[in-house]
């Protein structure tokens, strides 16, 4: 057993953190791990981190690997924002502990697991720990890619790269450690296009796989105007509605922990001055987290919609490549057979472009509607 275990397909990445961990002369104060959504930047990261903790290490079993997995050892400190942002006040108060020594560990690691959240003013409080390292301290930071962190930040890191793992390995991992069966691994594997985290969700979730079935349906009903932002309105909706089942809960029990920690009593009809604004801070919070969470919903989607795209100009294109939806190679046909590959290739150009703006703040529907006009199939077509 090793922490590397589930940093899967990421051998040269693996070689590399493994050496940094045992190696003084492969070492350095600040490292940036990118990769696409799914290839298990934070994975890896707190692999590293267990593996600079541990006596052997990384050898996955010890006290030093478990917590610091877990983010629970002294040493370690994860950040992990459910927001939109890391705040500069966040970071500031990041970068004092960090100046710290270590308490029990051989380091002192924080890793920043979306580093691409960062603030402009955040990004430069950090700056200034990464240009003044302290000894015996690691840095780690996680992003997408290098262009999602300010230059001067990742020029003063050390980059090693992740890429998106093969889909029998991403299988294999299913299998091994969540117990799925082979078949079911494969598929959620092959449809999660390898993102780790979503396959597991796939195959453990039936209204995820049922979900997603809907929306690889979409491409041949959008057949007018109407069709297109009924297309959008479903779209959206399902962000609302995962976003909603996923926060109510979580949200309920937060509130009353809150309460209780304040000595506060949850059933008054009315709290004291103090307690109300501790409230409206936790619900900023929370709304934040909400909306953080439904792009992130969209966004997905989009992903599986594009999928279909890609799979039905590999079948127009004659290209000898593995169909993402290979479960669903009629729908795929049909696509195929109703757009030529040019109308193909503008309608994941539309996805794209909705899903940049998105990620800049344009309202989804908006986004949405103005994508799905583009994606009709001909009137006349009966696929």
């Amino acid at each position: 057993m090793s922490v590397w275990d589930d940093v899967v397909g990421q051998s040269q990445t693996v070689a590399t953190l493994s050496r940094a961990a045992t190696d003084p002369a492969a070492m350095t104060h600040a490292w940036l791990v990118t990769g696409p959504p799914g290839s298990g930047r934070s994975t890896a990261a707190r692999a590293f981190a267990a593996a600079l903790q541990c006596p052997q290490h990384g050898c996955g079993t010890c006290r030093e690997c478990r917590t610091a997995i877990e983010g629970t050892h002294a040493d370690v400190r994860i950040v992990a924002t459910e927001g939109l942002s890391i705040k500069v006040e966040d970071t500031r108060a990041l970068v004092q502990e960090a100046g710290l020594r270590p308490s029990v560990g051989a380091w002192r690691v924080v890793v920043v697991e979306d580093a691409d959240r960062l603030t402009e003013r955040a990004a430069d409080a950090l700056l200034k720990a990464l240009e003044e390292p302290t000894p015996r301290t690691v840095w780690v930071l996680c992003a997408p890619s290098l262009e999602d962190v300010i230059v001067t930040i990742r020029s003063r890191c050390r980059h090693v790269r992740l890429r998106t793992p093969p889909v029998a390995a991403v299988a294999e991992l299913l299998t091994r450690r969540d117990g799925i069966p082979e078949a079911m691994a494969l598929y959620a594997a092959r449809a999660a296009q390898c993102h780790v985290g979503m396959a597991r969700r796939l195959a453990r979730d039936e209204g995820a796989r049922n979900r997603r079935h809907e929306i690889i349906g979409l491409p041949l009903r959008i057949r007018s105007v109407g069709d297109a932002v009924g297309a959008a309105a479903d779209l959206a909706g399902l962000a609302d509605e995962e976003a909603g089942a996923s926060s109510a809960v979580r949200d309920a029990a937060e509130r009353t922990r809150l309460l209780e920690t304040l000595g506060a009593d949850p059933q008054a009809r009315t709290q004291p001055p103090a307690v109300r604004a501790q409230l409206a801070t936790l619900e900023r919070e929370q709304k934040a987290r909400a909306t953080r969470f439904g792009r992130d919903v969209v966004d997905r989607a989009l992903v599986d919609l594009l999928s279909m795209y890609r799979d039905a100009l590999l079948v127009r294109t004659g290209a000898a490549s593995a169909l993402v939806n290979a479960d669903s190679a009629d729908r795929v046909a049909a696509l195929a057979a109703a757009l030529p590959a040019e109308r193909l290739l503008q309608c994941m150009d539309a996805i794209g472009e909705a899903r940049e703006r998105i990620g800049l703040n344009v309202p989804p529907l908006l986004a949405l509607e103005a994508m799905a006009v583009t994606l009709q199939v001909p009137h006349g077509f009966s696929g």
